[in-house]
């Protein structure tokens, strides 16, 4: 069998640059919360997502849901290793149940990740799923859930 060149095997080898790449592409959080009355009918929560409102370019019938129930410690925002679905929005009931927005929450390693989006992107684009450094992510919603104690 014919020996192949060092230069043969490291272009036949799987490309780790591409896979450093798509880990430095995290995305960052932002959360605010509206206060409510007389400002907005009720409280409820931002959700900025490299600077874009998700619940708005979801669907802007709906309007976060209270940043109390969301933010909570160990609530439904808080990752964990098994997915779970996550209502973050909910609209106006027309005449029967409201619409809810809902997002998939998962922990892998050191990175959260939200699935099962459907917003618009900056260029247009459907942006389907996000990660999150663990450590940015947390540091946001316990930030967040600190400042409506501050106000409330």
């Amino acid at each position: 069998m014919p020996r192949r060149s060092p230069r043969a095997l490291r272009a036949t080898a799987p490309d780790r640059q591409s896979d450093r790449q798509s880990d430095s592409r995290k995305s960052t959080l932002l959360i605010s919360a509206c206060p409510g009355p007389p400002v907005c009918a009720a409280v409820h929560t931002y959700l900025f997502v490299d600077g874009l409102d998700v619940v708005a370019r979801s669907d802007s019938r709906t309007a976060g849901l209270d940043p109390r129930q969301l933010l909570r410690p160990g609530g439904p925002l808080y990752p964990a290793d098994t997915p779970r679905s996550v209502p973050v929005a909910t609209g106006e009931p027309p005449e029967s149940e409201p619409d809810r927005l809902t997002i998939e929450v998962r922990l892998r390693g050191e990175t959260v990740i939200w699935s099962d989006l459907m917003y618009a992107g900056r260029d247009d684009t459907t942006v389907e799923e996000v990660r999150f450094d663990l450590e940015q992510y947390l540091g946001e919603i316990e930030r967040a859930y600190a400042a409506l104690k501050d106000h409330p």
